[in-house]
């Protein structure tokens, strides 16, 4: 019997390892905005963006990015959160993109003319689309507001406006706004399931991991943007590589094959000079 109980304690050893090398999972924190609330605030945040912000009009680059994110979002992650994704590009120098709740993403021309492959731009869109299906802003917001927030988000004063209900408690879309200033764990949980969405898409996510370090270690002006408002949770680029190695085996290359073109348009656009942007 002893041996037997020995034998089996070997074999759950053996095998313990082995399901803990499974890809991660991850699942929303505690949040006390229901999920029509994230959406209500990103479009009425998206709404402010645009005014603060130059939006670039040009339909081929409006119809590029929105190719490479409505890729991303019909992996399984991003279909089951329900969020409706929309992507718009901005006139802004910084090498960032960023994303609001429930599905709202701007990505900034400094982005489009830094990356290398179309694989590296959708791995910063899949790392900001994780944030929007993990819920990582309003999650934050709870955590911040715990006691005050039930109050405000059942009241009807403010002219049923969730921007104007959430800046009665310092919460709104400026810089270094809990709604898109992430913790390291958030930075974390979005770039592994970032490389998820890239994997399904068939982009490599190896991509994300080489965008990143290049950012690291250009450092300057390139890279501090982007790295401030997306702060390194350590070991970054070896944690996608190991993710990366748990995932499926597919075949990467996917290209909307228009790239090139877009590096083209976006080069003879001017952006205005530096200012305070809305997001990060």
């Amino acid at each position: 019997m002893v041996k037997f109980k020995r034998t089996v304690l070997a074999c759950v050893l053996l095998i313990a390892p082995s399901l803990a090398q499974g890809p991660a999972t991850f699942h929303p924190g505690f949040n006390l905005f229901s999920r029509q609330q994230d959406i209500q605030l990103g479009q009425e945040s998206a709404a402010q963006v645009r005014r603060q912000m130059q939006v670039v009009r040009d339909p081929f680059l409006s119809d590029y990015v929105s190719r490479v994110g409505r890729r991303l979002a019909n992996t399984p992650e991003a279909r089951a959160s329900g969020f409706p994704f929309t992507f718009e590009v901005v006139a802004d120098r910084s090498i960032n993109a960023f994303a609001l709740p429930g599905g709202p993403m701007f990505i900034n021309t400094g982005l489009l003319k830094a990356v290398d492959n179309e694989a590296e731009l959708a791995g910063v869109m899949g790392h900001e689309m994780s944030h929007v299906i993990l819920r990582h802003g309003t999650n934050q917001a709870s955590k911040a507001q715990a006691i005050q927030l039930p109050l405000m988000l059942g009241s009807r004063i403010a002219g049923g406006s969730m921007l104007g209900r959430l800046g009665q408690l310092g919460i709104g879309l400026g810089a270094n706004s809990v709604l898109l200033k992430f913790s390291r764990t958030a930075e974390s949980q979005a770039d592994l399931m970032g490389s998820h969405l890239m994997a399904e898409s068939g982009y490599n996510p190896m991509a994300m991991a080489r965008f990143f370090e290049k950012l690291s270690s250009q450092g300057g002006s390139r890279g501090l943007q982007f790295l401030s408002d997306h702060p390194n949770p350590g070991n970054r680029e070896r944690a996608i590589e190991e993710e990366a190695d748990k995932l499926p085996r597919r075949n990467y290359g996917y290209e909307t094959g228009e790239f090139e073109r877009m590096k083209r348009v976006v080069g003879g656009i001017h952006e205005p000079p530096p200012r305070t942007q809305a997001g990060g």
